[in-house]
């Protein structure tokens, strides 16, 4: 007797941020004569956490998942592999998962790997704990994102500590009996970006050569050993070629249209950049989430704390039909269709 095909299935989704606040207010003060206020319109973020000294991106990934095995009841023995998606790793190596891991007592016959993605991280990663199911060599993946990207930012750079925010999820992806639940994964590279979003100091290449504008000294910084770096202006115009496109070409692999999707939640990369996105699909403003006036554009940690917050509020509910896209840092993109 044939054994039913089985496939990967999103199970559950929890959040973690840190304790700290760093509301609109506090950045005003410190950030003088600059207007947060004025910021903040477009924006749409009123506050952000950030990690406290001392606090890693190990932290917040730890956390984060036992919310989940604390919320969904979950024995952590019944994990099988750990993905973690960070761009703030604890050290160079080892890599942060292995880390996690040790400090969640997982069973150490599990695999371990980060995934080193930004702001499309999260598709990724669902790609790959997906693909780890459906071909059999895992039954129950621990997708994790986390990043302390707040100590990246250099503190006299207004614009982007307006917008970043530390924060962290865990997702349950496990095998089911049922139907596809993953559909249309696509996915997009376009390195020649890659200077337009960077932390062009810190690592082991010469940043200067990549990404000149980028340099502390160039922007009249004192850096801070990290300094990130990002052209507002031509992430921009990124995002709105990419975007329409990852939907296209997920939706015709999925044999779907936009008609079909309940809910649409993109990377919060901010306000204004989500707002003409929406209006550029004509997508109608209940089928689409917005999630980060008090958490910030947290990478690859947006989507899913912002579907665990639609989750909460009742916007996104079992059973419907989500469509996810992420978008950024790279440049890269990736998109999917959910059903819950």
């Amino acid at each position: 007797m044939t054994a039913p095909r089985r496939f990967a299935a999103l199970r559950a989704v929890a959040g973690h941020v840190p304790d700290t606040v760093v509301d609109n207010a506090r950045l005003d003060a410190e950030l003088a004569p600059v207007s947060v206020a004025k910021i903040a319109v477009k924006t749409g973020i009123d506050s952000r956490r950030v990690v406290a000294p001392g606090e890693t991106t190990a932290d917040l990934a730890v956390a984060a998942a036992e919310a989940l095995f604390r919320e969904q009841g979950l024995e952590r023995a019944s994990i099988d592999f750990v993905l973690l998606c960070t761009q703030t790793p604890d050290y160079a190596m080892p890599s942060t998962s292995c880390l996690v891991q040790d400090r969640l007592g997982l069973r150490t016959d599990v695999g371990a790997f980060d995934l080193g993605m930004g702001c499309s991280g999260y598709v990724y990663g669902l790609g790959a704990a997906s693909a780890l199911i459906d071909s059999g060599q895992a039954d129950s993946v621990l997708l994790l994102t986390a990043d302390t990207l707040s100590r990246y930012v250099n503190p006299s750079d207004a614009p982007l500590r307006t917008i970043f925010g530390d924060g962290a999820s865990a997702t349950l992806v496990a095998a089911s009996a049922g139907s596809p639940t993953f559909r249309g994964f696509s996915y997009g590279t376009d390195g020649s970006g890659a200077r337009h979003l960077i932390v062009p100091t810190g690592g082991l290449a010469d940043g200067d050569r990549l990404a000149p504008a980028a340099s502390p000294g160039a922007r009249g910084l004192e850096s801070n050993g990290h300094d990130l770096f990002m052209d507002g202006a031509e992430v921009f115009g990124f995002a709105l070629r990419a975007v329409p496109r990852a939907i296209a070409e997920t939706l015709a692999r999925a044999d779907l249209t936009l008609d079909d999707i309940d809910a649409v939640v993109l990377h919060q990369a901010n306000a204004f950049m989500l707002e003409t996105l929406r209006r550029k699909l004509d997508l109608p403003t209940e089928k689409f989430v917005v999630e980060m006036s008090d958490v910030g554009n947290t990478t690859s940690s947006s989507i899913p704390l912002a579907l665990a917050a639609a989750l909460r509020t009742g916007q996104v509910r079992p059973g419907m039909r989500l469509l996810l896209v992420g978008f950024g840092v790279g440049l890269s993109w990736g998109a999917v269709v959910v059903d819950l």
